[in-house]
């Protein structure tokens, strides 16, 4: 079966990151996986957290949020509703942790850095799309603070592995690689990988959305989203030379 914008199974969406896209923030990326647009910024605070004060240690943490009408009908926005709904909570959570990964908090010394991952249209990989982004808007903000010589280490060591984020699923029996949205509402696995330049994992969520998945579909569903996180990781790597 052919997919919707006639790529093949084991290929990326175009990909492009837009480096500086706002002017306020220390770091801010435009990301975009194909119809996917997510703006990633990065605020610095001198300072941490209360329950992290006198440990030497940085604080990274993030949110997302979702545009209403990133998608083909207009959704409420969660500040009216007067509640954050759970889904953005556990995306909010995945790309705060996925984003610690890169980082060597002590090198960071006592600064925080907030991204926010606000998603400006919506066709599959919101989440994935974030991740990728908001390393490279991470990336700015600690160079913004190494020129201030603000950092407890020497700015090599802080930002010490590079992180992505694909997804990846299960479609009319066949793996494919960074789902649009089409595909990821047919799909019968569906998965989000999170991996370092490297090639290690930092997180996998995987589900079978319309039955179970044998061993040899997980293997191969990992290999694809290593092969597309790989791919993603030399563009975050062009993005910064850029």
């Amino acid at each position: 079966m052919a997919r919707p914008d006639g790529r093949g199974p084991s290929q990326l969406r175009p990909v492009t990151l837009t480096r500086g896209w706002s002017t306020h923030p220390e770091g801010s990326v435009l990301v975009e996986f194909g119809g996917t647009r997510v703006l990633c910024t990065a605020s610095v605070t001198e300072g941490v957290p209360r329950w992290r004060k006198g440990s030497g240690l940085g604080w990274v943490t993030a949110e997302y949020a979702m545009l209403p009408r990133a998608t083909n009908t207009r959704s409420d926005r969660e500040s009216v509703k007067g509640r954050v709904g759970g889904r953005t909570h556990e995306i909010s959570r995945l790309i705060g942790r996925s984003l610690r990964a890169s980082i060597d908090l002590k090198a960071l010394g006592e600064n925080s850095i907030v991204l926010d991952c606000d998603v400006l249209q919506a066709d599959g990989g919101t989440r994935t799309a974030a991740i990728t982004g908001a390393y490279v808007a991470l990336h700015d903000a600690v160079g913004w603070l190494a020129a201030r010589k603000a950092l407890a280490g020497k700015p090599e060591k802080v930002m010490h592995r590079s992180v992505a984020a694909v997804s990846v699923g299960i479609i009319a029996g066949e793996a494919r690689l960074d789902l649009c949205y089409e595909e990821d509402v047919a799909a019968e696995v569906d998965m989000n990988v999170v991996c370092t330049g490297a090639g290690d994992f930092v997180e996998v969520q995987g589900t079978g959305e319309a039955g179970v998945f044998a061993r040899d579909q997980l293997d191969s569903l990992l290999d694809l989203a290593v092969a597309g996180c790989t791919e993603l990781a030399e563009a975050q790597r062009k993005a910064l030379l850029s």
